[in-house]
């Protein structure tokens, strides 16, 4: 698996929307040839063709996030050091003992998985794009995967004890010249109410009675509890007979966790209801406060949720908001059922930064379209339907503009916590490729091409234009900005 890069979110999530039969976008780096190797960091190897998949990913990335990139020398050279940096800190995480647990890959491989899949629309969607099965795919990146974990917790470690104080923030602020400060774009704070639509009866029975049955078919009449759950569970797990491999039961729903860990090794539970639907749960084994199961899903139709009901419940909390003097953020509080903000009194923040302004033109579409229909701070949106983060059912919410701050040129005044972010980044960078360069020091490194010598320079602290003043896209281990 050393041949391999380590951009395996990228990898994935780009095939699915970008065609494998484009042109390729690299241009080969002058000089190199055939695939070879092109850097040994002790007994591990890296390939041109590495290399080369790395600036691909990374440059459709880019273009996906309306930032295009063109294919430079400097791009090549500086993914080759990240990989050849990501293979010194695995050896260096072998010096200190930093591991990855079966556990925790499995876990994190889950949830990753999960947003790929929704990512494609579904599980044969994703099967499709890789012709392989998830299984398949899960035994190919798992190594690759857990190299991941084990860099992200090393780049963890060396970067959170960094800290910035407010005279530096301002010494980095007023070290950009007047004329390339940038501009900020309009941002937004937003709050929300959200409401899931419940099944109507008949949907709920309907869905309730053919758990039951197939439970039966398991108990009463002996059938394979993975032969039912491949034939007819709706989960993601299904293709795997329902498995889900050994995790923590605090990262399970509490009602799942609840009737699994009632169960002695071996034995099937009443059918359990949770937010997902149906289940039938087999424990398998039990480590402490961990379990392995197989699971029985069976949802409820979509079709058959009174969206009516979500709707006029939403119209009532904004009416009394607006005419009756109740707290958005209370009542967000008491009836919002969106596990990230209600407790926030509804206030929404970037999931990728935890800023509370968000810049207008990266909402998501259907959010996007709401908040163009807000003219004023205060004001509160029509109920309206979008697609929840943690599932693919439909929900509603009202969203109401608590802030907003038009395009500007940055400032201390207005943007101190974007800029302390920059500023803390800059510096963390720098931390951080001192340490690396501490590391390199004790770990045979050995270059097969020749490197000009303007890419070997390894001490130059970040330029502003290096950092980003507004929220970079989602990166990945190996990639810049990782």
């Amino acid at each position: 698996m050393i041949n391999k890069s380590f951009s395996l979110y990228s990898i994935i999530f780009l095939s699915i929307l970008v065609s494998l039969s484009t042109e390729a976008i690299v241009q080969p780096v002058q000089a190199q040839g055939a695939d070879r190797i092109v850097a040994i960091v002790n007994d591990r190897i890296v390939l041109k063709s590495d290399v080369d998949q790395e600036v691909a990913d990374y440059m459709r990335q880019m273009q996906m996030s309306n930032r295009p990139v063109e294919f430079r020398e400097e791009l090549w050279y500086g993914l080759l050091e990240s990989m050849v940096d990501n293979y010194v800190m695995l050896e260096q995480a072998e010096v200190d003992s930093i591991t990855a647990s079966d556990e925790l890959v499995n876990r994190q491989m889950d949830n990753r998985i999960q947003q790929l899949i929704q990512q494609a629309g579904s599980e044969q969607e994703l099967e499709r794009a890789f012709g392989q099965s998830i299984i398949e795919l899960r035994a190919e990146f798992r190594e690759q995967f857990r190299e991941q974990l084990i860099v992200q917790e090393i780049r963890q470690q060396k970067m959170s004890d960094v800290s910035i104080t407010r005279p530096e923030v301002r010494e980095f602020f007023e070290q950009i010249p007047t004329d390339s400060l940038p501009t900020i774009p309009e941002q937004v704070g937003l709050s929300q109410i959200v409401v899931q639509p419940k099944p109507m009866e008949d949907a709920e029975r309907a869905a309730y009675e053919k758990a039951s049955q197939l439970r039966d078919s398991i108990i009463v009449h002996g059938v394979s509890f993975e032969e039912i759950a491949r034939r007819h569970s709706t989960g993601p797990s299904a293709r795997n007979g329902g498995l889900l491999p050994m995790m923590p039961m605090s990262d399970l729903v509490a009602e799942y966790s609840a009737a699994a860990a009632a169960l002695e090794p071996g034995e099937v539970s009443e059918v359990v209801r949770t937010s997902f639907g149906y289940h039938v749960i087999r424990l398998n084994r039990r480590s402490g406060d961990s379990i392995e199961t197989n699971n029985l899903l069976i949802t409820v139709d979509e079709s058959g949720m009174d969206e009516e009901a979500a709707i006029e419940k939403l119209e009532a909390i904004r009416d009394s908001v607006l005419h009756h003097d109740k707290s958005f953020s209370e009542m967000a509080r008491a009836h919002s059922e969106d596990e990230f903000t209600a407790g926030l009194g509804g206030r929404m923040v970037n999931m990728e930064t935890g800023q509370r302004l968000m810049a207008l033109n990266e909402l998501e579409s259907s959010l996007y379209r709401v908040v163009l229909l807000l003219d004023e701070v205060g004001d509160i949106s029509e109920p309206r339907p979008f697609t929840p983060r943690q599932g693919t059912s439909r929900a509603y919410r009202i969203v109401r503009l608590d802030r907003h701050v038009p395009e500007h040129e940055a400032n201390l005044e207005q943007d101190y916590e974007l800029i302390e972010n920059v500023a803390l980044q800059q510096k963390q960078m720098r931390v951080f490729a001192e340490w690396i360069n501490d590391v390199r020091e004790d770990i045979y490194i050995e270059y097969k091409i020749d490197i000009p010598d303007r890419h070997r320079e390894r001490e130059r602290e970040p330029e502003i234009d290096d950092l980003e003043f507004t929220d970079p896209p989602a990166t990945t281990p190996g990639t810049p900005g990782s």
